[in-house]
């Protein structure tokens, strides 16, 4: 964890982050006070810090020795070691990863390289499990370094865990390569799941002649589960023959088979394979008529994590089920039932995500059909949905009264490296910012046919959640000097927020610099805090040691607007245990964390900004948004959001936030009020460039009124 300096632009610069939360909540997160030469030194500083602050060899040794004294029943090593890889498979990794820090502390503190080598190979494990493929390369390759007593617990798992990460790279010949050492190191038991894992790759990698030989050689599955996936495999490599027919008619058999309690799981993956089958045959519309039957079962498949599909190297991901129906329904011309699946996904994402790990509300999961969202609309509100496809970005313009499709051309990695690209000279403070704009505005908005002046709900799609669209260009024109502009995690969401009730309370609940020690002190957001109370004469504020987690619980169910001056950490690898840092309490730190957050009763909470470096963006997961604080707050019930993507200057922050409320005061909507506020720091020529007035977002209830402070 640490605290972001402030950048070397006219005025002090702080790191706004804003998450997914509410009109009625402000939550701001501040970071301390130091300067910088220029904007590019300072980004390259943000930018090491932030990697200093991951989960390191280091900083887990660390980790583990604080939790292992706190631990009132303490285990051996190998007990860790054995709670580390339980946890991982049910899916908890953060959990696992702090029993593995425990081992790993006791491995260094007795030197025992057999127990550093097994906990070493647990991390890797656990990071691969959640897809942090770096780190998970990192700590296999530290596990082969210690002699363990029984070599072929640690060489074929770890070299396993790198062939996974290869794969999922798609280095498909470099993942032969490792499963091929991994086997030659595996324990009989071990073997056949990497045999598996092997053939996976060899039908990726184009060698099907070993890979059905392979296959050939397995010993019959022993319980259905698992034959079912070797009989996916199986079809998988017909498709690899280009046995299209053959593949087609043994999915269809999968369709049929009963596999327990799970059935509904592997008969979606059937089904999926046949729409694979029909698109390999020629046949788009059979092939979207079968990924339909493939969806129809989804809301009966458990949301749980699935270790045994890692093991067998097959990596399912639900949401490729989403995205081939988006494309087929596109493709065949049903731009209404392409519209709905995507918006199916980023429910579907939010539930697997949590994982019955936190009470999330229906109505956070529930979806709406383009009739009701039609309906919603007014006649100058316009909804441009995206979703990211690996070969193209859908788009979906939604009027009052009409719908229309879009395919742009551009492929999910090359839209990754364009947003990057931008958002890089926007935060380094780049004239080639402007050009850049330009570029991704006429390649993005440009063929959409927008008419000026009509409000925009803009529901991002992976790679595009880091993208401000009210810094794009459109003409010459940056998008908010010619369109109000808020942005949802989906438009089912973004429904239910727009038809709570249209005005709140103007009463301030804010939390300003909580008392943890010297080193986290923040003098700054009390100032920031004093001055937000004055503007709302109805507050509440909880300065330092009063700034605590059981006082946030205690008011969260009656704070229509609320403040957080405060640090906070995104969790990468498992943004339910991202946090807040509130005021230690009987001694010890007190974090709030998302998890705890998603079960707080926040429906009376209209406005949420939660600002810190970053802390908004947490984890972007394929099908939905961010997830972390943003969904925590949305789903706890928080009506709207003001968000930031990158660090702020203060001086600007002064200018917009002053026009925002100013703004609100006098009746105005959200978003109306951020476009007002935005502007009035675009027109400062000091501060034109988008890295002074671009980086807030307004997230949910764009309609959303305050009633007008005093």
């Amino acid at each position: 964890m640490h605290r972001f300096s402030r950048l070397g632009w006219p005025g002090a610069v702080r790191p706004w982050v804003a998450s997914a939360l509410g009109l009625a909540a402000f939550i701001c997160i501040h970071a301390s006070a130091q300067t910088a030469p220029d904007a590019e030194a300072a980004a390259s500083k943000q930018e090491q810090a932030r990697l200093a602050d991951t989960d390191t060899l280091l900083a887990l040794t660390t980790e583990g020795s604080i939790l292992y004294a706190q631990d009132a029943v303490k285990l051996s090593g190998y007990q860790y070691c054995s709670q580390a890889v339980a946890l991982a498979e049910a899916g908890e990794f953060r959990q696992s990863v702090r029993a593995a820090s425990k081992a790993l502390h006791l491995a260094n503190a007795t030197n025992d390289p057999n127990l550093r080598a097994l906990a070493n190979r647990d991390l890797a494990i656990v990071y691969s499990y959640s897809g942090q493929l770096e780190k998970a390369e990192e700590f296999a390759r530290e596990a082969l370094k210690y002699p363990a007593r029984d070599p072929k617990l640690v060489i074929g798992p770890a070299h396993k865990v790198i062939g996974d990460v290869l794969t999922r790279r798609g280095d498909y010949a470099g993942a032969v390569q490792s499963y091929d050492t991994a086997l030659a190191g595996s324990s009989e038991r071990y073997a056949p799941l990497v045999q598996s894992s092997l053939v996976n790759a060899l039908i990726e990698a184009g060698d099907a002649p070993r890979a059905r030989q392979l296959l050939g050689s397995l010993p019959p599955a022993k319980d259905a589960p698992l034959a079912a996936q070797l009989d996916r495999t199986r079809a998988r490599l017909l498709l690899a023959e280009n046995k299209p027919a053959e593949a087609r008619d043994l999915y269809r058999q999968l369709t049929t088979r009963q596999v327990g309690t799970d059935t509904e799981y592997y008969r979606l993956w059937a089904w999926d394979g046949v729409a694979r089958s029909e698109v390999a045959l020629g046949q788009k519309q059979a092939a979207a008529d079968a990924v339909g039957r493939a969806l129809g079962g989804i809301d009966a498949v458990r949301a749980r994590f699935r270790s045994e599909e890692f093991k067998m190297g097959l990596f399912s991901d639900l949401q490729s089920v989403f995205e081939r129906a988006v494309g087929l329904y596109s493709d065949v011309g049903d731009a209404r039932q392409a519209f709905e699946v995507s918006e199916r996904s980023r429910s579907r994402a939010l539930l697997d995500a949590v994982r019955g790990r936190a009470q999330v509300s229906a109505e956070a999961v529930s979806t709406v059909d383009l009739a009701t969202l039609q309906r919603t609309l007014r006649p100058d509100e316009r909804v441009l949905q995206f979703h990211a496809l690996p070969d193209r970005l859908q788009v979906w313009v939604v009027s009052a009264s009409d719908i229309r499709s879009h395919s742009i051309a551009v492929k999910r990695d090359e839209l990754t490296e364009l947003v990057e690209v931008f958002r890089n000279s926007v935060v380094r403070g780049r004239r080639t910012a402007i050009a850049n704009a330009d570029k991704l505005g006429a390649a993005l908005l440009g063929p959409l046919g927008l008419a000026a002046g009509q409000r925009l709900v803009v529901v991002p799609h992976g790679p595009l959640h880091y993208l401000p669209f009210q810094a794009l260009r459109l003409d010459g024109r940056y998008v908010i000097e010619t369109h109000p502009v808020s942005v949802a995690p989906s438009m089912s969401i973004a429904v239910q927020l727009a038809q709570r009730s249209p005005t709140v309370d103007s009463a301030l609940t804010a939390f300003g610099n909580p008392r943890i020690e010297d080193k986290y002190d923040l003098p700054g957001s009390e100032a920031e805090v004093k001055e937000l109370a004055r503007l709302f004469p109805r507050n509440n504020v909880y300065m330092g040691a009063a700034a605590t987690k059981t006082q946030f619980r205690d008011v969260a169910s009656r704070a229509p607007l609320m403040h957080v001056a405060a640090h906070a950490e995104a969790d990468q690898i498992d943004p339910l245990y991202s946090r807040i840092l509130l005021a230690n309490e009987n001694g010890k730190q007190n974090f709030l964390e998302a998890h705890e957050i998603i079960g707080l009763p926040m429906q009376r909470t209209a406005l949420v900004t939660l600002s810190a470096c970053e802390s908004g963006l947490g984890r972007i997961t394929q099908g939905d948004e961010v997830l972390g604080f943003t969904r925590s707050f949305l789903s706890a019930g928080t009506s709207s959001l003001i968000s930031s993507l990158w660090p702020v200057a203060d001086d600007a922050t002064a200018v917009l936030m002053s026009t925002l409320y100013g703004e609100l005061a006098k009746g105005r909507d959200v978003q109306q009020a951020m476009q007002a506020g935005q502007l009035a720091v675009l027109k400062d020529p000091k501060m034109s460039h988008p890295f002074f007035w671009a980086p807030f977002n307004l997230i949910g209830n764009w309609r959303l009124k305050v009633g007008s402070p005093a």
